[in-house]
Protein backbone atom coordinates (compact mmCIF):
# COMPACT_ATOMS: atom_id res chain seq x y z
CA UNK A 1 0.00 0.00 0.00
CA UNK A 2 0.87 3.49 -0.54
CA UNK A 3 2.26 5.78 2.29
CA UNK A 4 -0.27 8.10 3.44
CA UNK A 5 1.48 10.84 1.88
CA UNK A 6 1.79 9.42 -1.60
CA UNK A 7 -2.21 9.07 -1.03
CA UNK A 8 -2.78 12.73 0.08
CA UNK A 9 -0.55 14.22 -3.08
CA UNK A 10 -2.18 11.75 -5.44
CA UNK A 11 -6.00 12.19 -4.36
CA UNK A 12 -5.66 16.01 -4.03
CA UNK A 13 -4.22 16.12 -7.61
CA UNK A 14 -7.07 14.12 -8.84
CA UNK A 15 -9.76 15.99 -6.90
CA UNK A 16 -8.29 19.12 -8.59
CA UNK A 17 -8.41 17.81 -12.01
CA UNK A 18 -12.32 16.78 -11.48
CA UNK A 19 -12.99 20.56 -10.55
CA UNK A 20 -10.73 21.73 -13.75
CA UNK A 21 -12.80 19.07 -16.11
CA UNK A 22 -16.07 20.02 -14.51
CA UNK A 23 -15.41 23.75 -14.91
CA UNK A 24 -14.56 22.91 -18.69
CA UNK A 25 -17.86 21.16 -19.39
CA UNK A 26 -19.89 23.75 -17.23
CA UNK A 27 -17.76 26.59 -19.80
CA UNK A 28 -18.90 24.52 -22.89
CA UNK A 29 -22.44 25.01 -21.98
CA UNK A 30 -22.44 28.71 -21.11
CA UNK A 31 -22.21 31.32 -23.62
CA UNK A 32 -18.86 32.35 -24.97
CA UNK A 33 -19.16 35.75 -26.84
CA UNK A 34 -21.90 38.53 -27.94
CA UNK A 35 -21.28 40.76 -30.80
CA UNK A 36 -22.98 43.62 -32.16
CA UNK A 37 -22.81 44.65 -35.45
CA UNK A 38 -24.50 47.79 -37.54
CA UNK A 39 -26.49 46.93 -40.38
CA UNK A 40 -28.17 48.08 -43.53
CA UNK A 41 -29.54 47.03 -47.05
CA UNK A 42 -26.68 47.00 -49.38
CA UNK A 43 -25.84 50.06 -51.79
CA UNK A 44 -27.53 52.03 -48.63
CA UNK A 45 -25.75 54.95 -46.63
CA UNK A 46 -28.21 54.89 -43.77
CA UNK A 47 -26.93 52.42 -41.21
CA UNK A 48 -30.35 52.20 -38.95
CA UNK A 49 -30.11 48.14 -38.09
CA UNK A 50 -28.81 46.58 -35.89
CA UNK A 51 -28.18 42.54 -35.46
CA UNK A 52 -26.65 41.05 -31.79
CA UNK A 53 -25.03 37.37 -32.01
CA UNK A 54 -25.39 35.17 -28.60
CA UNK A 55 -22.96 32.55 -29.21
CA UNK A 56 -22.03 29.54 -27.33
CA UNK A 57 -20.09 26.34 -28.15
CA UNK A 58 -23.03 24.48 -29.51
CA UNK A 59 -26.14 27.00 -30.40
CA UNK A 60 -26.33 30.78 -30.45
CA UNK A 61 -29.27 33.27 -31.38
CA UNK A 62 -29.04 35.73 -33.42
CA UNK A 63 -31.71 38.90 -32.67
CA UNK A 64 -31.97 41.48 -36.02
CA UNK A 65 -33.74 44.77 -35.70
CA UNK A 66 -34.29 46.37 -39.04
CA UNK A 67 -31.43 44.22 -40.55
CA UNK A 68 -31.41 44.62 -43.43
CA UNK A 69 -34.82 45.41 -43.83
CA UNK A 70 -37.96 46.80 -41.27
CA UNK A 71 -39.06 44.65 -38.52
CA UNK A 72 -37.61 41.87 -35.54
CA UNK A 73 -36.60 38.85 -35.49
CA UNK A 74 -35.01 36.47 -32.70
CA UNK A 75 -33.40 33.34 -34.31
CA UNK A 76 -32.18 30.44 -32.57
CA UNK A 77 -29.26 28.27 -34.34
CA UNK A 78 -26.63 25.36 -34.25
CA UNK A 79 -23.54 26.93 -34.56
CA UNK A 80 -21.49 24.75 -36.26
CA UNK A 81 -24.69 23.61 -38.84
CA UNK A 82 -25.12 27.16 -39.35
CA UNK A 83 -21.04 27.18 -40.03
CA UNK A 84 -21.47 24.98 -42.40
CA UNK A 85 -23.83 26.52 -44.56
CA UNK A 86 -21.97 29.81 -44.75
CA UNK A 87 -18.85 27.38 -45.27
CA UNK A 88 -15.02 29.70 -45.28
CA UNK A 89 -12.43 29.47 -42.08
CA UNK A 90 -15.18 30.40 -39.59
CA UNK A 91 -16.25 26.75 -39.73
CA UNK A 92 -12.74 25.28 -39.91
CA UNK A 93 -11.91 26.75 -36.80
CA UNK A 94 -15.04 26.02 -34.93
CA UNK A 95 -14.82 22.54 -35.33
CA UNK A 96 -11.61 23.01 -34.34
CA UNK A 97 -12.25 24.38 -30.85
CA UNK A 98 -15.05 22.05 -30.82
CA UNK A 99 -12.83 18.88 -31.11
CA UNK A 100 -10.00 20.78 -28.81
CA UNK A 101 -12.81 21.07 -25.94
CA UNK A 102 -13.67 17.29 -26.14
CA UNK A 103 -9.83 16.55 -26.00
CA UNK A 104 -9.62 18.85 -22.91
CA UNK A 105 -12.30 16.69 -21.18
CA UNK A 106 -10.67 13.45 -22.25
CA UNK A 107 -7.31 14.23 -21.33
CA UNK A 108 -8.17 15.16 -17.78
CA UNK A 109 -10.52 12.53 -17.35
CA UNK A 110 -7.16 10.47 -17.55
CA UNK A 111 -5.07 12.15 -15.40
CA UNK A 112 -8.25 11.51 -12.47
CA UNK A 113 -8.21 8.15 -13.47
CA UNK A 114 -4.24 7.63 -13.02
CA UNK A 115 -4.02 9.86 -10.30
CA UNK A 116 -6.86 7.36 -8.78
CA UNK A 117 -4.79 4.45 -9.18
CA UNK A 118 -1.60 5.67 -7.93
CA UNK A 119 -3.60 6.72 -4.87
CA UNK A 120 -4.05 3.05 -4.10
CA UNK A 121 -1.28 1.16 -5.96
CA UNK A 122 3.02 1.67 -6.29
CA UNK A 123 3.09 1.30 -10.47
CA UNK A 124 6.37 1.70 -12.01
CA UNK A 125 7.79 5.01 -13.26
CA UNK A 126 5.74 4.46 -16.97
CA UNK A 127 2.77 6.00 -17.98
CA UNK A 128 0.62 4.64 -15.43
CA UNK A 129 2.83 6.57 -12.88
CA UNK A 130 3.13 10.68 -12.44
CA UNK A 131 4.67 10.54 -15.94
CA UNK A 132 1.27 9.99 -17.32
CA UNK A 133 -0.15 12.83 -15.21
CA UNK A 134 2.60 15.11 -16.27
CA UNK A 135 1.65 14.44 -19.75
CA UNK A 136 -2.28 14.35 -19.18
CA UNK A 137 -2.88 17.42 -17.63
CA UNK A 138 -0.21 19.09 -19.59
CA UNK A 139 -1.52 18.36 -22.48
CA UNK A 140 -5.20 19.14 -21.45
CA UNK A 141 -3.48 22.84 -20.52
CA UNK A 142 -1.72 23.47 -23.27
CA UNK A 143 -5.12 22.05 -25.24
CA UNK A 144 -7.34 24.24 -23.52
CA UNK A 145 -5.24 27.61 -24.05
CA UNK A 146 -5.19 27.10 -27.84
CA UNK A 147 -8.97 26.92 -27.66
CA UNK A 148 -8.98 30.67 -25.67
CA UNK A 149 -7.04 31.81 -28.77
CA UNK A 150 -8.67 30.11 -31.61
CA UNK A 151 -11.85 31.10 -30.74
CA UNK A 152 -11.05 34.78 -30.04
CA UNK A 153 -9.43 34.56 -33.89
CA UNK A 154 -12.72 33.34 -35.22
CA UNK A 155 -14.73 35.61 -33.33
CA UNK A 156 -12.18 39.02 -34.12
CA UNK A 157 -10.33 38.13 -37.48
CA UNK A 158 -13.03 36.38 -39.59
CA UNK A 159 -16.41 37.49 -40.83
CA UNK A 160 -18.45 34.76 -39.27
CA UNK A 161 -20.78 37.22 -37.38
CA UNK A 162 -21.79 38.93 -40.71
CA UNK A 163 -21.92 35.91 -42.39
CA UNK A 164 -24.53 34.07 -39.83
CA UNK A 165 -26.76 37.54 -40.10
CA UNK A 166 -26.49 37.44 -43.63
CA UNK A 167 -27.49 33.55 -43.87
CA UNK A 168 -30.87 34.81 -41.73
CA UNK A 169 -31.38 37.54 -44.02
CA UNK A 170 -33.50 35.74 -46.55
CA UNK A 171 -30.66 36.46 -49.45
CA UNK A 172 -30.92 40.08 -49.27
CA UNK A 173 -27.85 41.49 -49.31
CA UNK A 174 -26.73 43.55 -46.64
CA UNK A 175 -23.54 45.81 -45.26
CA UNK A 176 -22.47 45.99 -42.14
CA UNK A 177 -19.92 47.96 -39.59
CA UNK A 178 -18.75 48.64 -36.36
CA UNK A 179 -18.53 45.38 -35.27
CA UNK A 180 -18.31 44.97 -31.49
CA UNK A 181 -17.34 41.73 -29.51
CA UNK A 182 -17.78 41.14 -25.84
CA UNK A 183 -16.53 37.84 -24.28
CA UNK A 184 -18.63 36.19 -21.87
CA UNK A 185 -18.48 33.47 -18.86
CA UNK A 186 -18.15 30.47 -20.80
CA UNK A 187 -14.95 31.91 -22.38
CA UNK A 188 -12.98 32.83 -19.24
CA UNK A 189 -13.86 29.67 -17.57
CA UNK A 190 -11.51 27.81 -19.40
CA UNK A 191 -8.81 29.75 -17.39
CA UNK A 192 -9.66 28.30 -14.47
CA UNK A 193 -9.33 24.91 -15.95
CA UNK A 194 -5.45 25.60 -17.13
CA UNK A 195 -4.94 26.97 -13.78
CA UNK A 196 -5.81 24.20 -12.03
CA UNK A 197 -4.06 21.67 -14.24
CA UNK A 198 -0.96 23.41 -13.81
CA UNK A 199 -1.83 22.90 -9.64
CA UNK A 200 -2.32 19.19 -10.60
CA UNK A 201 0.96 18.50 -12.05
CA UNK A 202 2.68 20.57 -9.10
CA UNK A 203 0.90 18.23 -6.34
CA UNK A 204 2.64 15.57 -8.22
CA UNK A 205 5.80 16.95 -8.84
CA UNK A 206 6.32 17.91 -5.02
CA UNK A 207 5.49 14.43 -3.95
CA UNK A 208 7.99 13.01 -6.52
CA UNK A 209 10.70 15.81 -6.05
CA UNK A 210 10.54 14.49 -2.14
CA UNK A 211 10.32 10.87 -2.72
CA UNK A 212 13.34 11.04 -5.25
CA UNK A 213 15.05 13.04 -2.53
CA UNK A 214 13.92 10.46 -0.05
CA UNK A 215 15.16 8.11 -1.99
CA UNK A 216 18.51 9.53 -2.78
CA UNK A 217 19.03 9.99 1.17
CA UNK A 218 18.92 6.53 1.67
CA UNK A 219 21.49 5.19 -0.43
CA UNK A 220 24.37 7.51 0.70
CA UNK A 221 25.46 5.55 3.36
CA UNK A 222 25.87 2.79 0.69
CA UNK A 223 27.47 5.22 -1.87
CA UNK A 224 29.99 6.65 0.95
CA UNK A 225 31.05 3.31 1.90
CA UNK A 226 33.84 2.80 -0.65
CA UNK A 227 35.27 6.08 -0.20
CA UNK A 228 35.05 6.00 3.45
CA UNK A 229 37.34 2.23 3.23
CA UNK A 230 39.32 3.90 0.82
CA UNK A 231 40.12 6.95 3.34
CA UNK A 232 40.64 4.26 6.13
CA UNK A 233 43.14 2.13 4.18
CA UNK A 234 44.73 5.61 3.00
CA UNK A 235 45.35 7.11 6.25
CA UNK A 236 46.08 3.64 7.76
CA UNK A 237 49.12 3.13 5.04
CA UNK A 238 50.67 6.91 5.63
CA UNK A 239 50.55 6.31 9.08
CA UNK A 240 52.19 3.16 9.19
CA UNK A 241 55.12 5.11 6.35
CA UNK A 242 55.68 7.50 8.57
CA UNK A 243 55.91 4.83 11.50
CA UNK A 244 59.00 2.93 9.20
CA UNK A 245 60.65 6.65 8.54
CA UNK A 246 60.69 7.31 11.84
CA UNK A 247 61.87 3.94 13.28
CA UNK A 248 64.39 4.39 10.50
CA UNK A 249 65.55 7.16 11.69
CA UNK A 250 65.91 7.03 15.01
CA UNK A 251 67.96 3.64 13.80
Amino acid sequence: MPSFKKFLHFMSSALVTGVSDGLMGFAMSQQWATTTLECSRAGSSSFNGTAVIELKLFDGVVTRNSCPLFGQGRQPFLVFSKLVETGGAPVILHGLILGLSALCLLCSAGSILISIYNSVSNPYETYMGPIGIYVCSSLSACVAVLVLILYVLNLMLTNMAEDLVQNFAQNIPAQFRNKTSQIQLGYYLVIPHVVLSLIAIALIYMYNHAAYTHRREQQKPTEDAPKKIMMYYTTAWVSHFLESFTVIENY
